[in-house]
């Protein structure tokens, strides 16, 4: 699994760390793992060499987006650490400040007009298309637009963990090795239980609520980017001149369309901002509401009426949000 010099050491880290961590952190610290073990192979030959030279150049030698790079500094410098207490004289690098510019891209109310009734239109010209795609992919979208769901995390829900008498989605080890309970909208509640109806889900306990037809795997969160991809290209929904750390239009976009709406909704209730922020931020799954943050930024030139209030807020409260989420 590991070449350098380091590769004993490496190997019981990573051991001790994969009891700790979701499949999908364990994905992650190994690939950051992996990378510096080869890094380290092709510059040291003899223990003793973790410098500060060394990992600065290292950490220079790093690219990708910029929260990426801040995320494989970490859990290298948390190998590093376990190193150090190993008896090994190394020096931890610095975890690099990153700032960032990121501007989410919102649907406009048309547009998810356009979305949602190309996606209850589906019609499969790919024969290895999973023909399950056409029932289940317009309740995936609904559930991202209206819970927030992430993609990745919506094809994972198990039958185990759907409450359709009470309305409530049960999220287990999902980003951060988070748990959440997510409460759906009675329209959404009706709209799952039919899908479950439909699909022969219904009264179910275990199995899981989107299948894939082929095995006894769920469908991949890949195929449901791919259909979308092709209704955004199919309808021109795209993001013109965008600019660098602008998200065009995608899957994840829903997240930020239901924050900003759920914020609309408390603004015009008359809910105060700061009372709203540490429901969402739960409710999203973040680790705290710094992470929420980026959700209120949006385009001025599509929401100009909610731009002022929401501006003055976040100027007041809210740091820059330093990793994406």
């Amino acid at each position: 699994m590991f070449n350098s010099i380091y590769a004993d050491h490496l190997s019981r880290y990573y051991s001790l760390r994969s009891d700790t961590l979701s499949d999908s952190a364990r994905k992650h610290e190994l690939c950051y793992l992996r990378r510096f073990d080869a890094y380290v192979a092709e510059q040291l030959k003899t223990y003793g060499g973790i410098t500060e030279d060394f990992v600065n150049e290292w950490v220079g030698s790093l690219s990708g987006k910029s929260g990426s790079v801040e995320n494989e500094v970490v859990v290298i410098r948390q190998f590093l650490s376990y190193l150090g207490v190993s008896g090994e004289c190394v020096c931890l690098p610095v975890v690099p400040k990153v700032r960032d510019d990121y501007v989410p891209y919102i649907f406009s109310d048309e547009e998810l007009s356009i979305i949602f009734t190309s996606a209850d239109n589906i019609v499969l010209k790919d024969p290895k298309a999973d023909p399950y795609m056409t029932i289940e992919f317009p309740v995936i979208i609904r559930l991202l637009y209206s819970c927030g769901l992430r993609v990745g995390e919506t094809v994972k829900i198990s039958m185990l963990d759907v409450d359709l008498d009470n309305g409530i989605l049960r999220m287990l080890n999902t980003k951060g090795d988070k748990h959440r309970l997510v409460p759906m909208s009675s329209a959404m509640a009706d709209i799952l239980t039919r899908y479950c109806m439909a699909m022969g889900l219904y009264g179910k306990d275990s199995g899981w609520l989107f299948p894939s037809s082929r095995n006894n795997k769920h469908i991949s969160a890949e195929a449901v980017k791919r259909r979308f991809s092709a209704i955004l290209m199919a309808n021109g929904i795209r993001l013109e001149n965008r600019k660098k750390r602008e998200r065009g239009p995608c899957l994840h976009c829903f997240r930020h369309v239901f924050a900003f709406k759920s914020f609309s909704q408390a603004e015009r209730q008359g809910r105060h901002l700061d009372d709203s922020i540490p429901f969402l931020s739960i409710y999203l799954g973040h680790e705290g509401i710094n992470e929420t943050a980026k959700y209120l930024k949006f385009s001025n030139e599509l929401f100009p009426e909610s731009i002022d209030a929401f501006g003055d807020f976040i100027s007041g409260l809210l740091p820059e949000v330093d990793y994406e989420t």
